[in-house]
């Protein structure tokens, strides 16, 4: 599976953006998929992930609220809907597939590029 991150950009707080993540094959559909980030100077860090159908989704603390993961299986696609950025969701945005057990764990056997996400105050 190869997957390819897209959308991001610099925008100003307060704003919102989607981010776009297309994958190759249909093994896509089987797996739970994920979005990581890594701020400047920073480690990576978890941002949200979806299971399989699209019904469970996992957030972490700091953008729950802001941001909505979403797939569409019949395009092969995983999105990110942020909104109400912050300066300190500046970051590489970077999408995931096929977990481990733990979906919000950094195990996962597929990763794509990064996207940058600037958010100017």
């Amino acid at each position: 599976v190869q997957l390819q991150a897209s959308g991001g950009g610099l925008v100003q707080a307060g704003d919102s953006l989607t981010l776009s993540c297309v994958a190759s094959g249909r093994a896509f559909r089987s797996y739970t998929a994920a979005w990581f980030r890594q701020p400047p100077g920073k480690e990576r860090e978890f941002v949200a992930a979806v299971r399989q159908t699209g019904d469970t989704t996992y957030y972490a603390d700091n953008v729950k609220g802001r941001f909505t993961i979403s797939r569409e299986n019949s395009k092969n696609t995983m999105y990110l809907h942020m909104n109400n950025l912050k300066p300190e969701d500046t970051a590489v945005y970077r999408c995931a597939a096929q977990s481990g057990a733990d979906p919000t764990s950094h195990v996962y056997g597929y990763w794509g590029q990064g996207t940058l996400v600037t958010v100017s105050s």
